[in-house]
């Protein structure tokens, strides 16, 4: 793997997919390494695809970061769903996300089967996140229970995405880039992500709302920039004016 990718160069797009809080996010900002997508407790949190962009002297990783995928009790749901299948048929690789401290269940089941459904010859794998929480006998139960629900031709790596505990990231990174094609960079080095800046602001305004007020506000809240300005005498700040 390692002789491949220091002979061609490798690019293409990953998805990850999962129910709702498996840590979606949270992987493709570690791998990113700057926060492009939100993170929350609340389920749906993400409510669109967005691409980050991972660079390696021999690679490059494009991560679309969907909702998670759910069975829908509401039309944004249902839209929400409808988004991120239509994302299968454009990525290179699905990646699984389960967590470490909860077991596999119906849910994890039926997003296995909706995704094959649609993309059932597009490169499969697992990740079992949030390994930090657990201790090794559950990180091992859970790659064996992985492994049982994919295949055994499916991989199946382990990784901890927190900013203050991260692990086999770097694994990662590996693992998807030797299954990319050889082809050249999407993007230019140094570029992160493709949202507009003034998408991300809303984002993070619409974040801080999300876990700022909790129940006393409504999951479905949207965010509309209205202004941007710098702040008089302090060049490194703005200030943003918004409607939620």
């Amino acid at each position: 793997m390692a002789d491949d990718l220091r002979t061609e160069f490798r690019s293409g797009f990953v998805c990850f997919v999962g129910r709702p809080n498996t840590g979606k996010s949270t992987l493709t900002n570690a791998l990113v390494g700057s926060k492009i997508a939100i993170t929350s407790s609340r389920p749906q949190t993400t409510r669109h695809t967005i691409r980050g962009i991972v660079h390696r002297p021999n690679a490059q990783l494009i991560l679309v970061d969907t909702p998670g995928l759910h069975r829908p009790r509401t039309l944004l749901g249902q839209r929400l769903n409808d988004l991120v299948r239509d994302t299968y048929a454009e990525v290179d690789v699905i990646a699984q996300c389960f967590p470490a401290d909860e077991r596999i269940g119906p849910g994890d089941k039926w997003i296995h089967e909706q995704v094959r459904s649609v993309a059932p010859k597009t490169t499969y794998l697992g990740v079992v996140t949030k390994i930090d929480k657990v201790g090794r006998q559950r990180v091992a139960e859970q790659l064996l229970a992985v492994s049982q629900l994919l295949g055994p031709d499916a991989e199946v790596v382990p990784v901890a995405a927190e900013p203050n505990a991260t692990e086999n990231l770097d694994t990662l990174i590996e693992v998807l880039a030797s299954k990319m094609p050889e082809g050249p960079a999407f993007y230019p080095d140094g570029e992160l992500t493709d949202e507009p800046e003034e998408t991300l602001m809303a984002e993070l305004i619409r974040e801080a709302a999300l876990e700022g007020v909790r129940d006393e506000l409504p999951h479905s809240l949207a965010v509309v920039i209205e202004e941007v300005l710098p702040r008089e005498g302090r060049d490194d700040m703005l200030d943003v004016h918004a409607l939620l």
